[in-house]
C-alpha cells in the first residue's frame, strides 16, 4: 500500500517562485565586477531569470544542454543559476583559478554550449577559445557600455535579458533530472564532474536551512563568501533563496576592506568561506581597530579551521564560528559544528576543544567509519579509519565514468581519515594521502597546523611529511611568518614542544613568502612533498632536525 500523496517534483525553479511569492521584498545585494552595488528584490530577480530563461531558448540552447559560467558571485550569476536549471538545462559552474588546459579539458568534456563569463575573465577565453570544441556563443556579462574590445564575438548579457518578457512559464520537470554540473579541482589526472539532480539540490537545501545547522531564515542577511563557482557556493543560493534571506554577494571583491565594509553596510549576521579568506578579514580588522559588529554566526570549511581562528572571531568579534566538512560529491555539506545543546552548556575553552571538531551530520547524509578491511569501526571517538558517507544529495558515480573505486557497496569513500564519537561528533584526522606514518605510529598533519597557527608569528601553515631513512616518514613544518611579526625555528619548535607529542614533533621548519594553494584555496601540499620530498635524505638535512631543542 503506497501513501495517498501529491507526486509534486521538487525542482529548482519552485524554490524561486516561492521566494518571489513569499519573500518577494527581500534584498539581493551585490558588487558588480564593473564597478559600484547592485540591489533589487527577490521579486526582479525572478522576473529577470525568467526573461534569461526565454533569452536561452533563442540562443540555441536545448533540453539538458550544458551552460557554462564563469563568474564571481554576482546577481547575474544568481540569475544564470535558476534560468539554465529552471529551463531543463544544466548550469556548469567553472573554477578560473584552474589551469587553463584545465579549464579547456572540463568545457569541452562537458560539452557546453554557451559560456557566460565575467568581464575579469575573457582574457582567459580570448587565450584558449580556439580550443574549445562546443561553444557556440559566448556572453559577457554586463551591460552594453561596459561591453570590453575583443577579437571574439561577444553577446551582451543585459541585451539579452532587455529584449525579453518575464511571461516564460517554467517547465514541469522531471525531479531526478540534472540541473548542475560541478568538476573536482583537487584530484589526480583530470577533474572529474558531479552531476547534480534537481531533487538532491532541494533536498540539500531543504536540511541546509533547519535551526542545528544554518538556521537560515528571512531575519538573516548572508554573504557566501564562497564563490558560485566553487561547489555552487556550498548551496547557498539554493538555501537562502528558500528560507527568504537577504543575500549580500561580493563579485571579487576578497580582500579585507572590500568585506569589511559590505558586511558592515549590509548588517550582514552570517558569514560563509574558507579560511584563508577570513585570515586576511582578520588581520584587516585588527589592522584598522574594527569590530564584526553584526556578524553572528560565520561557517568556515573547505580545510580544518584553527583554534586560533575560533578564539579570534569569538573573543574579538563575538562571532560563533561554525566548523563545516563536506566535499564536492556531496553537494557539498555533509556536517557542522553549530550552536546547540552540547556548545550552550560547555565553559568557554572546552566550547573551544568542540568547534575544532568537524560536528554532525545534517539528517539525510549517513556517516561510517571503516578499517582497512571495510568492516565498520565503533563510534567511540578513538577509532581512526576512512570516512564512508551516502546519502540522497551524494553523489553514485562521476559524469561519463561507469565505475571508480571511491565507491564501496553503496558508499563514498571520501579519502578523509576520521573519527566519530559517541555523540556523533566527526574529526578529520587527516586527508588519506596526507596523514604522516613515522616509525609504525601515525601523526595527523592538521592537528600539528592546528596548534601551529596558535603561535603569534604564524600567518599560515602547511605540515607534510617527508621520506626519512630511518622512519619512513617525519614531518616538516612550513611557516608563512605574521607581517612584522619575527620567529625562528628554535622558537617556534619550543611552542609545539609544549603541546603536542614529542615524536609529532616536526623534523625541521622552513620559511616561505607564501604557500602553494588549489584552486578552491586549499594548501597544495603535493606540491610541498614534491618541492622537498630530499630534504631529510642527506646529512644536511638531518643535521637540522629537532634533537636541540
Amino acid at each position: 500500500m503506497y501513501g495517498l500523496m501529491m507526486n509534486v517534483p521538487l525542482t529548482i525553479s519552485s524554490v524561486l517562485d516561492h521566494a518571489e511569492t513569499f519573500n518577494r521584498d527581500a534584498e539581493i545585494v551585490s558588487r558588480k565586477p564593473e564597478g559600484g552595488i547592485h540591489r533589487y528584490t527577490y521579486r526582479d530577480a525572478a522576473g529577470r531569470s525568467r526573461k534569461l530563461a526565454r533569452a536561452l531558448q533563442k540562443l540555441g540552447v536545448n533540453f539538458q544542454d550544458r551552460v557554462a559560467t564563469l563568474a564571481w558571485n554576482t546577481h547575474r550569476h544568481y540569475e544564470l543559476y535558476y534560468a539554465v536549471s529552471g529551463s531543463g538545462a544544466i548550469i556548469h559552474t567553472i573554477n578560473p583559478r584552474l589551469f587553463p588546459d584545465q579549464i579547456v579539458y572540463i568545457i569541452n568534456h562537458a560539452e557546453d554550449v554557451v559560456l557566460f563569463v565575467d568581464i575579469t575573465f575573457v582574457p582567459l577565453i580570448e587565450k584558449i577559445f580556439p580550443k574549445l570544441t562546443t561553444v557556440q556563443h559566448v556572453v559577457v556579462m554586463v551591460g552594453r557600455a561596459h561591453m570590453p574590445d575583443c577579437a571574439l564575438p561577444l553577446l551582451c548579457y543585459e541585451d539579452l535579458v532587455e529584449a525579453e518578457n518575464e511571461d516564460f512559464a517554467w517547465p514541469q520537470l522531471d525531479e531526478n533530472l540534472a540541473a548542475a554540473i560541478c568538476y573536482t579541482s583537487g584530484t589526480t589526472g583530470n577533474p572529474k564532474g558531479v552531476l547534480y539532480s534537481h531533487r538532491s539540490t532541494v533536498l540539500h537545501a531543504m536540511s541546509s536551512c533547519s535551526a542545528d545547522i544554518l538556521s537560515l531564515s528571512s531575519r538573516t542577511s548572508v554573504l557566501p563568501v564562497v564563490p558560485m563557482f566553487h561547489v555552487n557556493a556550498w548551496g547557498i543560493p539554493y538555501s537562502a533563496t528558500m528560507a527568504g534571506c537577504k543575500l549580500v554577494l561580493p563579485a571579487g571583491g576578497l580582500d579585507g576592506k572590500s568585506l569589511y565594509e559590505l558586511v558592515d553596510a549590509e548588517k550582514v549576521d552570517l558569514m560563509l568561506g574558507v579560511p584563508t579568506v577570513w585570515l586576511n578579514l582578520l588581520q584587516y580588522c585588527d589592522r584598522e581597530g574594527l569590530k564584526l559588529e553584526s556578524v553572528d554566526r560565520l561557517v568556515i570549511g573547505g580545510s580544518a579551521v584553527p583554534r586560533s581562528m575560533i578564539k579570534a572571531f569569538q573573543e574579538k568579534h563575538d562571532a560563533f564560528v561554525i566548523q563545516g566538512w563536506g566535499m564536492t560529491e556531496m553537494s557539498p555539506v555533509g556536517s557542522t559544528n553549530s550552536p546547540s545543546r552540547f556548545t550552550d552548556r560547555l565553559p568557554l575553552e572546552e566550547r573551544y576543544d568542540l568547534q575544532v571538531k568537524a560536528g554532525r551530520a545534517l539528517y539525510g547524509v549517513q556517516m561510517r567509519i571503516a578499517g582497512p578491511d571495510g568492516a565498520a569501526l565503533p563510534n567511540d571517538g578513538k577509532s581512526v579509519g576512512r570516512l564512508l558517507v551516502r546519502g540522497p544529495w551524494i553523489a553514485s558515480a562521476y559524469y561519463k565514468e561507469a565505475e571508480h573505486s571511491a565507491w564501496r557497496d553503496g558508499w563514498f569513500d571520501t579519502g578523509d581519515v576520521a573519527t566519530i564519537d559517541e555523540q556523533g561528533f566527526l574529526s578529520i584526522v587527516d586527508r588519506a594521502k596526507d596523514i604522516i606514518k613515522s616509525g609504525g605510529e601515525w601523526i595527523s598533519s592538521v592537528d600539528v597546523e592546528n596548534v601551529a597557527m596558535g603561535h603569534p608569528a604564524i600567518a599560515e601553515c602547511a605540515v607534510v611529511g617527508l621520506p626519512h631513512p630511518q622512519w619512513a616518514e617525519r614531518p616538516l613544518l612550513v611557516v608563512v611568518p605574521r607581517e612584522g611579526a619575527s620567529a625562528d625555528k628554535s622558537e617556534i619548535l619550543h611552542f609545539l614542544a609544549q603541546k603536542i607529542a614529542k615524536w609529532w614533533l616536526p623534523d625541521d621548519v622552513i620559511f616561505v613568502r607564501e604557500l602553494p594553494h588549489t584552486a578552491t584555496g586549499k594548501v597544495l601540499k603535493r606540491q610541498l612533498r614534491q618541492d622537498f620530498h630530499d630534504l631529510y635524505q642527506t646529512p644536511e638535512g638531518l643535521a637540522g632536525q629537532t634533537a636541540a631543542v
